[in-house]
């Protein structure tokens, strides 16, 4: 049988085992689990979803895939590309946060555009092969008067991908820039000028807390109309009160734009009762958390020569009970920060799951890597698949009792054609069979 090649677009996809959070309330079930669903792609897009049991018509072009998992493209909201793959040319590292910060900032003093560039770009193939349509980078910016190399390089590479993946670029400053009221306000028109897809950021720690700093950074925001990311409580600092002081004056200034918080670490080292009552405060706030588990667990409670005690994950089950958009991310790949790494949010998934103990990732944790809406305006409306770009990652190999093992080897499509990977001859020689025991209602669109 010969395989499709790239470019090729089936029609109908069969037998598909989509995630619970995907479907619709009404949706069937099948001994305990989600039917089977079918999936009509027209011009690109999902054009109508249905209990899977109806064979397309004859000549069409058809994929059964006989109960493999699929998830749409995935969204990596929180990623280093101007550090990405330095770590070979490092020599030793202290452990932790600020050791990683150290060996960071002797290596950025040979920064190139060059060098930037091709770190980047590998960095963004790896992504597009894994399955993700957006990417969400921070970059160094420390100096209030010179623009980083890597900005305007990340920039020109969003333009290039544009269309395969949506690039947006965060400029992770200093909290003492945003001190002075007037510089806070040139470094936000600076950011809004720079081109599309651009966010205000900065690094929120107790280390060099700075609570008027941070009110002009977010009236700064507001003022040019921005959108804010931010690194929060990237410890375990009991005392750390950036997520909550960021919900507290989100409500005072009625911040209209959306609000990124990455790590939140210090929330696990919290009282229950402390935490509690600043996620409570976070649910109702326009604030998305994000959550980045490998990097965090290397770096929190690393000391030389001793098993860490502590985790360096944050509430996420708690923020998810409270309806808090909450996402997982790549974070640091091979550097400093993060030794490991690849670039699929996957993996991410993977460890979250692991040391978050969290149940059913397949049907319930994935929603944690595809939910790009939750990083813009009214994160918290329903994400429906009909009607959206047939943006697919389809799984060789994984079951949903196992997931996200054996979720290496993968199909993706990309506006309904295939871009990498290759489907199973089984996939195209069964195209069309019915499922024993499906039924075939008419096509239903949600």
């Amino acid at each position: 049988m010969r395989l499709p090649v790239h470019g090729h677009a089936p029609t109908h996809l069969h037998h598909v085992r989509l995630p619970r959070w995907l479907l619709p309330e009404a949706w069937p079930q099948r001994q305990g689990q989600p039917a089977l669903a079918h999936l009509l792609i027209e011009q690109g897009r999902i054009g109508a979803l249905w209990p899977a049991g109806e064979a397309p018509a004859p000549g069409e072009p058809s994929w059964d895939l006989g109960g493999a998992l699929a998830l749409p493209g995935f969204v990596d909201a929180h990623v280093h590309l101007d550090k990405t793959f330095t770590l070979p040319r490092m020599a030793r590292i202290e452990p932790g946060l600020l050791g990683a910060i150290e060996a960071m900032l002797a290596d950025r003093e040979g920064w190139t555009a060059d060098d930037v560039r091709q770190r980047a770009e590998r960095a963004l193939q790896w992504a597009w092969e894994a399955g993700s349509t957006r990417l969400r980078t921070h970059v160094d910016w420390w100096e209030p008067d010179r623009v980083p190399v890597a900005w305007p390089v990340l920039g020109d590479l969003a333009e290039a991908w544009r269309g395969r993946i949506r690039l947006e670029r965060v400029s992770l400053m200093r909290l003492g820039l945003y001190e002075d009221a007037a510089q806070a306000d040139r470094l936000a028109r600076e950011i809004a000028a720079s081109g599309p897809d651009a966010l205000l950021g900065g690094f929120v720690h107790s280390s060099h807390w700075n609570e008027p700093a941070l009110r002009h950074l977010l009236l700064s925001a507001q003022r040019h109309g921005l959108d804010v990311d931010l690194h929060v409580d990237e410890e375990l600092t009991p005392s750390a009160q950036g997520l909550a002081t960021i919900a507290r004056l989100l409500r005072e200034i009625g911040f209209d734009g959306r609000v990124v918080c990455g790590h939140v670490c210090a929330l696990a080292a919290q009282d229950e009762a402390s935490a509690l009552r600043t996620l409570d405060a976070v649910a109702g706030a326009p604030i998305t958390l994000v959550s980045l588990p490998a990097t965090n667990l290397l770096l929190q409670d690393a000391v030389t020569g001793r098993t860490p005690r502590q985790r360096g994950l944050t509430l996420v089950k708690e923020a998810r009970e409270r309806g808090i958009p909450l996402l997982l991310a790549s974070d640091n790949v091979q550097d400093p920060f993060c030794r490991l790494g690849s670039y699929d949010p996957i993996d991410a998934l993977a460890v979250g799951a692991l040391v978050g103990q969290l149940p059913d990732p397949f049907d319930t944790w994935s929603e944690a890597l595809c939910r790009a809406d939750w990083l813009d305006h009214g994160a918290r409306g329903g994400r429906g698949l009909v009607g959206a770009a047939a943006d697919l990652v389809l799984f060789v190999d994984a079951d949903a009792h196992g997931f996200p093992s054996r979720a290496a080897r993968r199909v993706v499509l990309r506006d309904g054609c295939l871009t990498h990977g290759a489907p199973p001859p089984a996939w195209l020689a069964s195209a069309g069979a019915n499922a024993p025991g499906a039924t075939a209602p008419a096509p239903a669109h949600s």
